[in-house]
Order: C-alpha cells, then structure tokens, then sequence
C-alpha cells in the first residue's frame, strides 16, 4: 500500500510536535471538512476522493527515513520522534458516500481522534476530496449536458500529474463519463479505456485512404476514423466512406464513427451526418472533441448539432471554468471527560465563521414528493423527530418561525473508521455512478440542476445547535 503519510504542510507537524510537548497527544478532537461554495456557479457537488482518503488512512506510517528528515530539522522533540516511530490512526472517521450530492458547509468527513492524528491527516484529507469533488462535479454538468450522447474522458496529457489523470479519471466516471482514453484508468479502477488513432497515423501513411484501409482490416469491428488531417469534408469523409464500401462491408462489418478534432463542430457534424446517411452509413457515429465543456454542448445541441460522442480533454480533468474547490478542515470540538466542548471559528466574513461542535446532517425530504428540501445540523447528541412539525432556525433569518412537516430525514454520514479499523464496505465504480445518477433522478429538483442561478438548497439549524453558536459568539470579544 502507498505510503503518503508525509504528503502534509509543515505546520501539521509543527503543531503535532506541540501538542505532544505540552501533554496534549491524548487528547481527542473533532474536526469538519466542508467547503463553503459551489464550483462554477452550480446547485450542488458531487461528492468522491473517499476511496483514496481510505488507502491512505490505512497505510499512515512514519518510516525511519521519515523519522530521520524531522531529526535533521532539529525542531522536533525526542519523545514525539519515538511517538511517530509506533504512530498510526487509532480514531473514528464518518464521511458522506462517495457519489453523495452535496451542498455548502455540510461535514463531507468528519474525523474524531487523538489531536495529533487528527491534525496530521488534514492536507492528504483535503487533497482526496478537494480534488476528486471538483472533477466529478465537473463531470457531471458536462454528462449532464450531453444528454444521450456518449461521453469519454480525453485529459491525461492536460491532467496536473500522473495522479489527477487516473484518480481524475475515476472521478470523471463517477460524475457520469462513460470511458476513458487513460490505460491505467482502466487498469486500476474498470473504467473502459477507448481510442483509435492520431493524425500521426493518418500522416504517416502515403496517403489518407491508405491510413484508413490499414486501420479498417486492422479492427474492423471497431473503426472510428479520424478525418479531420487534411480536409474534413472533401478528403477525411470521402476515403471514410470509401473504406466503409469497399474495406468493411465485403467484410460483413460497419463503419463504427468518423471523428473530428477541428473546425466548426456544429457545421460539420450536420454535414457529415446528411452525407453519411445518404451513403447508407446511419448507424455510423459522430465523434467530436476540441475543447468541449458543458458550454459549448449546451451552444452545439441548440445549433442543431448531429454529434453522438464527444471526447473531453483539459476542460474537464483540470475544471478549466472554476479549477479550485475550496473545501476546508475545522476543528469543532475537543473531548473533555466524557463530553466534546463546542470549538468555533470567528471572522470577519460571515460566511467563514464555523458551525461548532460534534454534530449530525440530516437530508430532509418532502414526503409528498421524494424530493429533497434541505439539509440539518444538529447537535450529535439530539434525536430530532420528525414525526410532527420539527422546529428549526434558518440561519439566515433566524427570526423566522420555521417548521418542516410531512416530511422524512435520514442521517447523510456513515462510519468509515471505528477506533483505527476499516468497518465500512466499499461499493464498486459503477455502483457509486449509479448512485449519483438514482439521486439526481429522483432527489434532486430539477431547479437545482440548472447551470445559471440554481435554486439554492438550504441548510438548518437546529435549535440547539444555533443556541450554541449564539453562546459561543457572545463569550468573542469584538473592538471596532
């Protein structure tokens, strides 16, 4: 198993060093990863990243060569360098499932455990989940926008690292993609990898119909051809269907697509389409890629576009429109005898002041409808009931009489880890996409889904909790 168990900022071992100096390595805290906004404008985030946050939770281990870089830094105590030589995750760890639609400043991951192995696992936490949240959300407005039409993940050569083309890959599939063109995709993970040629291999023979014939008698049960190298439609089209009539067919096989890489998208593929359906090549496919994001499909299907598949690149694997996820890592509560005190974050700026305490979110839903109407927090040791009208404080307007009724609920965080141990059963690839797919069917308004100015979902209070913080923010001192 890898071992990443350094890949953290400094300060986590600055700080781990100090709480083991002044006797406080035993001591148990609760720390939130929630982000505060949506990338691209959106209604909502398509939650992953738990799969690698697992692996490296299970393979926390500080080697002696690790041991041996912090003594040369002569910052560290000797007594904290022998506690590391034994360390590993001992703690509890509740997180949303992969593939959980989710909305700003709700716990994704919630970790309680000692303060030092909290605190140690904060970067490699909000690496996994920043970053693999961001590209299945990503993923998912694109799919979403192509609609019936296939989509295959393009982006390794653009991907920032070797890491984010494969893990990116993975969290492409989990936001909808259908295939990839990363080998190692496929390797680790079963998401299918695809793909056919370059214009190298067009270029490379001593003409296109050559290029084409050799890849035709090559695979003729898959024959996607490129024929955007010289002229779309007077050369790349022609040799394409010349090769359909005179390579395939004698052969008892299709022409299975013709793929552009260039020009006018939205021209092409309705001239190609008409062409091709004339040649009696209907069930022939139309392939496109070039920078394609959810903006230019939504642009090509109103144009009328003709386009069966589309190849994404560097617009989805980076999220080229809104390439930061700004998920953070709060510490909420710290364990006192037998109870967690409430720990809050104060700032200027509304919107970063935390939520304190060791908590529970609930998904509240509409019975009438299935629908969900709004995310609760409330304190981990209340027990709403939603059996009757459940009162509650929208943050916002706190003023406000508030109720839900009618309504069903159910807790959003299961447990990953119990007390170091894996307990959790990890669900396949294909599971987590359908997950999101169920949830966006039959959860999710429509309203919410919208790319511009999406509905906003809510999330309460409960009173208890804003009771809480109310105490909290008063015992803060402020000077103007």
């Amino acid at each position: 198993m890898r071992n990443l168990t350094m890949l953290m900022d400094y300060y986590e071992l600055t700080m781990a060093n100090g709480y083991y100096v002044t006797g406080n390595k035993d001591k148990v805290a609760v720390f939130d990863m929630f982000y505060r906004t949506n990338p691209d404008g959106g209604g909502f985030v398509v939650s992953a990243g738990l799969e690698m946050l697992i692996d490296y939770v299970q393979g926390l281990e500080f080697t002696d060569d690790d041991i041996e870089y912090l003594r040369g830094r002569n910052m560290f105590d000797e007594g904290f360098l022998d506690y590391l030589k034994n360390f590993k995750f001992t703690g509890t760890i509740e997180a949303v499932p992969e593939g959980t639609i989710v909305y700003p400043n709700i716990p994704i991951v919630t970790v309680t455990a000692p303060i030092i192995e909290a605190q140690i696992m904060e970067t490699m936490l909000l690496i996994c989940i920043n970053f693999q949240s961001l590209i299945a959300t990503k993923a998912n407005r694109i799919a979403r926008a192509a609609g019936d039409a296939v989509v295959m993940e393009f982006g390794a050569r653009r991907a920032q690292g070797p890491d984010a083309a494969v893990w990116g890959t993975r969290a492409c599939f989990i936001g909808g993609v259908n295939t990839t063109a990363t080998v190692m995709a496929d390797q680790q993970f079963g998401v299918t990898a695809v793909g056919t040629m370059a214009h190298s291999w067009v270029e490379f023979f001593p003409s296109e119909y050559e290029a084409f014939k050799a890849y035709a008698e090559i695979y003729p049960d898959n024959s996607v051809l490129l024929i955007d190298t010289y002229d779309i439609l007077e050369s790349g089209l022609v040799n394409a269907i010349k090769v359909a009539h005179e390579v395939l067919e004698p052969m008892g096989k299709r022409l299975k697509g013709v793929r552009i890489d260039s020009g006018d998208l939205a021209y092409f593929s309705k001239k190609i389409r008409r062409t091709l359906d004339a040649e009696g090549l209907q069930d022939c496919s139309v392939v496109v890629s070039n920078s394609v994001d959810e903006y230019l499909i939504e642009s090509l299907n109103k144009q009328g576009a003709k386009i069966n598949s589309y190849g994404v690149g560097e617009r989805m694997i980076t999220s080229k429109s809104d390439p930061v996820f700004g998920g953070v890592y709060k510490l909420v509560a710290v364990k006192d005898g037998d109870t967690f005190v409430p720990k809050i974050k104060v700032s200027e700026n509304v919107e970063k002041i935390t939520n304190p305490g060791k908590k529970k979110v609930y998904r509240v839903y509409s019975k009438k409808t299935g629908y969900a109407i709004a995310d609760l927090l409330t304190m981990a040791d209340e027990e709403p009931d939603f059996s009757d009208a459940y009162s509650f404080i929208d943050p916002t307007k706190p003023w406000k009489n508030m109720k839900f009724r009618n309504v069903d609920a159910k807790p959003l965080q299961v447990t990953i880890f119990k007390d170091g141990e894996l307990v959790y059963e990890k669900p396949t690839l294909k599971e987590i996409q359908d997950f999101v797919k169920h949830q966006l069917a039959n959860e999710v308004w429509e309203e919410e889904q919208r790319f511009y100015n999406p509905h906003i979902h809510y999330l309460d209070l409960s009173q208890k909790l804003y009771e809480t913080k109310k105490e909290l923010l008063a015992g803060v001192e402020f000077v103007d």
